[in-house]
């Protein structure tokens, strides 16, 4: 039996600019490129969830490519230890290459498949290729992590100032393709999973959109932003091809967008419990409302407040939110709701098209004022008074929520002023019970 190797897709759907594939199809032996459907993580997900939809058409995309090249891309729709488990009686295995993911599931399900693959001398060779900088690459003079964005920021750009940044030609190496007997993936009926309805946004990181991002980014309306963070997310889209785009402009203001996820990301990374718990652990003394029923017409888009129910509908319609409104529906949830961050997280994680857990937490937590770098508790939107700031002409509104101005729409469900007090308070003995 001939020895090969694996290449494990996971968050790097692409066969251009790819770091583990490049270092995987120059090994000196044929590989043979797997995806796992992992039972772990689709069993908890809706049945009609658009993310796997995108995946799985990813996936087709890279079959198809494969099979000219007489192989086949492999998928497995069960757990990665069985996997591994039923490959190495089946193949005689060198190394499995893969690039890095850094949230806490998938670092603790590498550690066992490293286990268990040295247990059969088998190497497990990862690398870093989501993000430009990772782990402690950007951390304080001391070697400590930065816990405030604009200090990371500053010594990111520094950083990336004096470094080069390298690209992968993966696509030029594919005749080291295992040739193997060509068989389809999994259909998304046999993963039990049923068509969403939701359409993928075309992404677009035209020059345009990013020299005139800080001017348009804040308006709903108007189509000022990228529609990038799926591709990031799933790495259907380099990294370091983003990097480059937002790097050609003057305006740096997209750039540093980019800069916010990879802050996130090495917060989930140095700060694993954050997932579950406030990065600020006295903030864990608020006593939450939670009302369920005040959540659900949160969730519903039925708040009687028109730019925060604008922003819920589009999200359930689209799986997309705009950016500003996303700050403005979290606010409104935990502090004139008074219902845990959690509870939105985990919604928006079922939702959102871009859910990347670490940017997902990050924000959250931020809008709830729990995180690092986060707003003083007592800055609480206005949900009036935005949307004369950012939808004045009432366009992204009127899409959504066509009768805010009948006699129909829902009144508000809580008063702004009285709800601000309310929050004041609550978050005020929560952090002074210790004083």
């Amino acid at each position: 039996m001939d020895k090969i190797s694996i290449f494990w897709f996971r968050r790097d759907l692409r066969i251009d600019d790819n770091k583990g594939l490049l270092e995987a199809l120059q090994s000196g032996r044929k590989i043979l490129p797997i995806f796992i459907f992992d039972k772990n993580i689709l069993d908890k997900l809706p049945k009609k969830d658009a993310r796997l939809e995108f995946i799985h058409s990813r996936l087709s995309l890279l079959h198809q490519i494969f099979q000219e090249k007489g192989g086949n891309l492999s998928t497995f729709y069960s757990t990665p230890e069985e996997v591994f488990e039923s490959l190495t009686q089946n193949f005689s295995i060198e190394n499995v290459y893969t690039n890095k993911d850094y949230e806490p599931y998938a670092r603790e399900r590498d550690r066992n498949i490293e286990a268990f693959l040295s247990s059969k001398n088998i190497g497990f060779k990862s690398f870093k290729d989501h993000v430009i900088f990772e782990e402690k690459e950007v951390v304080k003079d001391d070697g400590n992590p930065y816990k405030v964005y604009t200090p990371y920021s500053k010594k990111w750009l520094a950083k990336f100032k004096t470094a080069t940044l390298n690209f992968f030609p993966s696509e030029e190496h594919l005749d080291q393709i295992y040739i193997s007997e060509s068989k389809d993936i999994h259909t998304m009926s046999e993963l039990g999973f049923e068509p969403s309805g939701i359409k993928i946004p075309d992404y677009d990181v035209s020059q345009q959109i990013v020299d005139e991002y800080e001017a348009k980014r804040n308006f709903p309306a108007v189509k000022g932003t990228s529609k990038l963070g799926l591709h990031l997310r799933f790495g259907s889209y380099s990294t370091r091809k983003a990097v480059q785009e937002a790097n050609k402009s003057e305006n740096i203001t997209f750039l540093k967008e980019l800069i916010w996820r990879e802050f996130f990301i090495q917060i989930l990374w140095h700060y694993p419990h954050t997932v579950k718990d406030s990065f600020k652990p006295q903030y864990e003394r608020i006593e939450w409302r939670n009302n369920e029923e005040d959540f659900k017409r949160w969730c519903e888009g039925n708040t009687g407040y028109p730019l925060v129910d604008a922003g819920m509908r589009e999200l359930n319609a689209t799986g997309f939110m705009h950016n500003r409104v996303r700050m403005l529906v979290g606010s409104f949830l935990c502090k004139h709701l008074l219902i845990d961050w959690r509870w939105g997280e985990a919604y928006f994680a079922e939702k959102l098209l871009d859910f990347e857990l670490s940017s997902n937490v990050g924000n959250w937590q931020w809008v709830a004022g729990c995180g690092v770098d986060a707003a003083p508790y007592f800055r609480i939107f206005n949900p009036t008074t935005q949307i004369k700031k950012f939808d004045k002409e009432l366009k992204y509104i009127k899409k959504w929520v066509p009768e805010f101005q009948e006699l129909t729409y829902v009144k508000e469900m809580v008063d702004h002023k009285f709800a601000r007090e309310r929050c004041l308070t609550t978050y005020k003995n929560a952090l002074n019970a210790d004083s």
